[in-house]
């Protein structure tokens, strides 16, 4: 078999493997396509996902059906103000000894798992959604200097209200900085809310069969990286990130006008890694434009911070980054 034929054999099996993952999830979640795709990406990259929405929306239905499709240890923390740092990572506790004594074990939180579903995030305060941000970026936990690594893969599946509702805290930047995703779930049409009605009133349970294990979720990951990024490619990643830059050399007219910070390089290696997956998908071992431009929109929504005249005139991110992507072109005057 030459190395061409490996490639489309192994781009193919990628495809196939993924897709089964999502027929489980379309067994039970209407709908959304755009959103089951974009978590599924998150998973194969090893990020993490932030899904906001209202109430009601099935955000917390696609994260369990998701635990249910792997074989994956899961864990849910309900996010409430009154909620602890210590009661997400975890605490030393006094313990007796068989022959008598007292010690101090640590005994681990529910983020210690490989699926962590962190429901209505934003309602708790700053101070315990920091208690997050060791465990997503370093996939360990450190406690009273001792360290806890997170036993691969770990993924943490986020889901907010949106923050004019009430009682939410905003996210602080270097967290929203570490999901890989920020993913928005709309209202479902017409056609799938009949569907919904007749799956939910009908006293029909519709159970997902587990189709994939950790160890394949790690060799998958392990594969994306694999995938060749032409140099024209990515100079086209970096010259989008640096558009989203006010005053610097690639901004665009909305960029000044609009926005406060741009991207950190977290936005390109995002925009890189899930453009290698759309690559995958379409059979192919190179990233063109298009799968850059696809992923563009749940890359960069919550890495960059509109300013006070973006606000006022109810300007949001997609709005000005859809903007961005279409005067940004493939190729550098220079």
């Amino acid at each position: 078999m030459s190395i061409g034929e490996s490639i489309e054999k192994r781009a193919q099996e990628f495809s196939a493997r993924y897709q089964a993952v999502q027929e489980q999830l379309g067994r039970v979640i209407v709908g959304h396509g755009d959103l089951i795709h974009g978590v599924l990406t998150c998973l194969f990259v090893g990020g993490h996902c932030l899904i906001e929405g209202v109430p009601g929306l099935g955000k917390t239905l696609l994260v369990r059906t998701l635990a249910q499709t792997l074989d994956l240890n899961f864990s849910r923390i309900q996010f409430t103000p009154d909620l602890m740092p210590a009661d997400i990572l975890g605490t030393n506790m006094v313990v007796e000894t068989d022959q008598g004594g007292r010690v101090f074990e640590f005994q681990k939180g529910p983020i210690f798992t490989q699926i962590c579903l962190a429901d209505e995030i934003n309602r708790a305060t700053p101070k315990t959604q920091s208690a997050m941000l060791e465990a997503m970026q370093e996939k360990k936990v450190s406690i009273a200097g001792k360290v806890f690594p997170m036993e691969p893969p770990f993924f943490v599946m986020a889901t907010q209200n949106p923050l004019e509702q009430e009682g939410t805290y905003p996210l602080p930047e270097a967290q929203l900085d570490r999901f890989f995703f920020k993913l928005m779930v709309g209202y479902s049409s017409r056609k799938d809310l009949a569907e919904i009605i007749d799956r939910t009133t009908r006293g029909v349970t519709i159970e997902p069969d587990k189709v994939m294990d950790g160890t394949e979720i790690v060799r998958w990951q392990q594969l994306v990286r694999e995938v060749i990024v032409a140099p024209h490619v990515q100079d086209y990643i970096v010259r989008l990130t640096l558009a989203t830059h006010p005053e610097g050399p690639f901004a665009q007219p909305s960029t000044n006008k609009y926005l406060r910070w741009g991207s950190s390089p977290r936005g390109a290696q995002t925009l890189t890694l899930a453009a290698k997956v759309r690559a995958l998908l379409g059979g192919r071992y190179n990233v063109s434009f298009d799968d850059v431009r696809r992923v563009f929109l749940p890359a960069m929504r919550h890495r960059v911070i509109l300013n006070f005249e973006a606000e006022a005139e109810g300007i949001n991110p997609d709005e000005v980054l859809t903007d961005i992507v279409k005067k940004v072109p493939e190729k550098a005057d220079n």
